[in-house]
């Protein structure tokens, strides 16, 4: 009886131990994403991030948006980390929302009036439009830092 009960204690150590084991394998690792935005031209407001996964939405509308946050600005630089992201590429934009509304505020001729800023600090001109996705993007394998630049009128 003793090695009867032996060998169920021994099945079900070895099943759970594999149960744990499968569980530890399939968990995919996240990652840590950090931004830090420079230049800012004053403390008005806060600053909004948004981390996009595709080009759909980007850089202004939420459609694939993946994480968002804003944070109140009290240096002239901000940094903002953002946790468990899925290894992949991201792009990110980020507004100096002065007004506290949550919107990037133009004016007419769509130019924008608040400062704005984009992954990887594209040039934006009337002659090169929004950016793309695929200008801003960048690949996050392992945890990163990425810096913005502020822009506060349209490059020439």
């Amino acid at each position: 009886m003793k090695k009867k009960s032996l060998k169920v204690v021994t099945f079900l150590f070895a099943t759970f131990a594999n149960l744990s084991f499968a569980q530890t394998v399939s968990a995919e690792t996240t990652k840590t994403l950090t931004v830090i935005v420079n230049g800012l031209r004053n403390r008005n407001g806060q600053v909004c991030m948004r981390i996009y996964s595709s080009q759909q939405g980007f850089p202004l509308d939420d459609t694939s948006e993946v994480q968002a946050a804003c944070t109140q600005i009290t240096e002239s630089s901000v940094t903002k980390r953002f946790y468990g992201l899925k290894p992949g590429t991201y792009a990110v934009a980020v507004l100096h929302d002065e007004y506290g509304d949550h919107k990037l505020h133009k004016d007419l001729l769509g130019i924008p009036q608040e400062g704005f800023g984009i992954s990887n600090n594209p040039n934006v001109s009337v002659q090169t439009g929004t950016p793309k996705f695929k200008e801003a993007s960048f690949s996050l394998k392992q945890d990163k830092t990425i810096r913005i630049i502020m822009k506060y009128s349209l490059d020439k």
